[in-house]
């Protein structure tokens, strides 16, 4: 098959699961899951097929695998869709494709498949458990499975068909769909449990929150199909292009028409890969099923936002060259990148909730992101997206088998407690060996352990780019974003794994199911291995004279790459090294003595700094003072007293006063006189006309033969006498 029809089916088996699931296979919790994992599967050999002929074309840069058709009559073109397979859309496809696979290979065992259900489990809640018999002949609580099993995996699938019609597409308007479609999964999939206040909540937040940053994106497509007469890639991206816009002024801030269409796509970034200050739906969405937040989190809807901010770089970027004064979007991203990896970072250090830590650990690294785009580390923010697709998903989904596990334990046991906490962790290690050293991995990976983890690569990647181009606000904080990462990785970890069991939950957990824990190891494989494609030229002792595989391969994307020289500094080396070691050790060390119903040793450390960490510097708090209630009082107050009690009510009341008097008006002055009268008097005299005609009617037959022998006498003569005139 060509690869351009392979790469047009991609999207097309998860919709077809997803429908399939929906119009009837819903009934059968096997043939669910089973058209799911199908439909990614067939989905993953497509991508591996196409990412493996990628490799082989020389310049995919310049002869990416493209497709186009006509779609929609504008005036008197085409609006054109297709398909595009370039560097940055190809490793995309990779990391998208393997993690997918795996995430819905593990939700067949998270969700306890084959396991009985719970008598008291209902739609829309999380199941309760369910009692069975010990092969021992005892009535013991265990695990139930999912009420709404088939419903999860066909909103799963209709989320894996948007990603990859996000990333396959040539054009901003299919990107555009998928984005929007992704969306929607995500509110219907942080709502899953939708009877649970808090989930249903977290859904509606998630999906207003992301909103707003879509209405800019929209005004961006906007903005661009204006001024080209095109969304597609190969045209607005077009070097002429980007430098006619560049020179056409927009008098807002100072941007040119590039600077400001390249922003105002950035803010949809903002919302979709939750940056600050549209950061506050994500922790929230740790409410749906720990799947879900691996594939939100990692592996499709905040990562979209990176690579539109990626594939929108030679807008933002435009005018700018490495060692020149950054471009204002360039600052801006910057800024909004940097804050935002340092502030959700120092967040982490106090969270409990072994979700939540990762959730505020993914804006930070999100952050790191796009504070890469923002100093012109192309390659940095790409590599580090690959790189924290895979050890994110896996720490995402070793907090789940955690979850799991303590779940187990605390049905076996009839404990209540927040199987979330890690609090009531620890010892952990022992009980889930396979989760634990998966999620050592990952969070080595995530902390940037040296030389043997992806993360350490990619993170040093952006630290390097930021040290050269003097931008040395945003190296410092993004460094001390990476001694932060460290420390709350080790103390996630510790509080975890390590030590004595703090509860009867932890003391009785055990490993979950194969289905679960062999997505962990390969996960674990990339978050270590993934990284070494990315070795710089330059690095001591193992890195050679040539740039590593990832960097060549990405360099004909980077707008500027003619002007890039690679250099690797010992500088940021050491940095890296200092704040991945020391973070870690200074984790360990503080939490390693920890033990149960004793205060955080945090708490003790920072006193009043900890309480606003503990409450994420009270953000939530502000936005409902100055948008929720001022909303609420709107709706309340404004809208629904005044404007629609008494203005529209009033209106209505009023005029539904006025109809009586205005009938009785009606009544009395037309229909009485007018029709009534009329005809009342058209009857009068319809009756004495009948009474005068009556007088010829005698009914005697001589009267009538006397009549018509005069009718013809006169007509005769009348005739005789016009004919004889004539």
């Amino acid at each position: 098959m060509a690869t351009e029809s392979l790469i047009w089916l991609l999207p097309l088996p998860p919709l077809l699961a997803f429908a399939l699931i929906v119009l009837g296979a819903n009934h059968s919790r096997v043939i669910s899951h089973t058209l799911a994992v199908l439909g990614v599967g067939l989905s993953f050999v497509g991508s591996m097929t196409v990412f493996w002929r990628a490799l082989q074309v020389h310049d995919l840069a310049a002869y990416p695998f493209t497709s186009s058709i006509n779609w929609l009559l504008v005036g008197i073109d085409w609006f054109r869709v297709g398909i595009q397979i370039d560097p940055l859309s190809a490793v995309t496809l990779f990391f998208v494709a393997w993690t997918i696979l795996c995430i819905m290979i593990y939700s067949i065992g998270y969700h306890n498949f084959g396991s009985p259900v719970g008598v008291h489990d209902k739609p829309g809640l999380p199941p309760h458990g369910a009692l069975d018999t010990s092969i021992e002949g005892k009535i013991i609580h265990i695990p139930s499975v999912e009420p709404m099993y088939a419903r999860f995996f066909a909103l799963l699938s209709l989320f894996a068909f948007a990603m990859f019609v996000l990333v396959v597409s040539d054009n901003l308007l299919t990107l555009y769909i998928g984005w929007e479609i992704m969306g929607f999964c995500s509110y219907m999939l942080i709502g899953f449990w939708y009877a649970k206040p808090s989930a249903r909540d977290a859904g509606l937040k998630a999906f207003l929150t992301t909103r707003v940053g879509d209405v800019f994106l929209l005004l961006g497509l906007a903005a661009l199909y204006t001024s080209t007469g095109s969304l597609s890639y190969d045209i607005i991206f077009d070097t002429t292009v980007i430098e006619r816009l560049s020179t056409v002024p927009t008098g807002i801030f100072g941007l040119s028409l590039a600077g400001l269409s390249g922003l105002l796509l950035f803010i949809g970034t903002i919302g979709k890969s939750a940056q600050f200050p549209l950061h506050i739906w994500l922790p929230d969405a740790m409410e749906g099923p720990t799947p879900v937040s691996a594939m939100i989190h990692a592996a499709t809807m905040v990562s979209a936002g990176v690579y539109l901010a990626v594939r929108a770089f030679p807008l933002l970027s435009a005018g700018w060259l490495p060692g020149h004064p950054l471009t204002t979007p360039m600052l801006f991203m910057a800024f909004i990148g940097t804050f935002t990896a340092f502030f959700a970072a120092t967040i982490a250090l106090s969270q409990n909730d072994i979700k939540r830590v990762l959730a505020y650990s993914t804006i930070s690294q999100l952050g790191y992101m796009i504070a890469a785009l923002g100093v012109g580390s192309f390659v940095g923010a790409v590599f580090h997206l690959v790189t924290h697709a895979f050890f994110k998903a896996l720490l995402f989904l070793g907090s789940g088998s955690v979850i799991h596990g303590m779940e187990a334990g605390a049905l076996s046991e009839e404990e209540t407690l927040d199987v979330q906490d890690m609090q009531n962790m620890g010892g952990l290690r022992k009980k889930m060996p396979t989760t634990f050293w998966t999620f050592l991995i990952g969070g080595f990976s995530l902390a940037g352990f040296p030389l043997v983890t992806a993360g350490f690569w990619s993170k040093d990647e952006i630290l390097t780019g930021a040290f050269s181009e003097g931008n040395w606000i945003v190296f410092t904080l993004l460094g001390l974003s990476a001694l932060f990462t460290a420390f709350y990785t080790a103390r996630q970890i510790t509080l975890t794994f390590l030590g004595e069991p703090r509860s009867e939950a932890a003391m009785h957990a055990h490993e979950p199911t194969r289905t679960m824990t062999y997505p962990l190891i390969v996960l674990a494989l990339f978050a270590v291995a993934a990284g070494w494609l990315g070795i710089p030229a330059g690095f001591p002792i193992i890195g050679g004279d040539q740039p590593g595989w990832f960097q060549t391969f990405l360099f004909a994307m980077i707008p500027f790459g003619e002007h890039t020289a690679e250099s690797h500094s010992a500088i940021p080396l050491v940095v890296s090294l200092v704040v991945s070691l020391g973070g870690l050790f200074l984790g360990w060390r503080v939490y390693s003595t920890h033990s149960a119903g004793k205060a955080d040793p945090l708490e003790k450390i920072l006193g009043p700094v900890y309480r606003l960490l503990k409450n994420k510097y009270y953000i939530d708090e502000l936005y409902s003072v100055i948008f929720i209630k001022p909303s609420v009082w709107i709706a309340e107050k404004l809208t629904s007293i005044w404007m629609d009690g008494k203005a529209i009510d009033g209106f209505l009341h009023g005029l539904s006063q006025l109809t009586p008097a205005l009938g009785d008006l009606l009544r009395n002055g037309f229909d009485k006189p007018v029709i009534n009268n009329g005809g009342d008097a058209m009857g009068d005299m319809l009756i004495d006309f009948g009474q005068w005609m009556r007088r010829f009617q005698s009914g005697r037959v001589q009267q009538y033969l006397l009549y018509s022998v005069w009718v013809v006498i006169i007509s005769g003569m009348v005739i005789f006498y016009l004919v004889g005139k004539g």
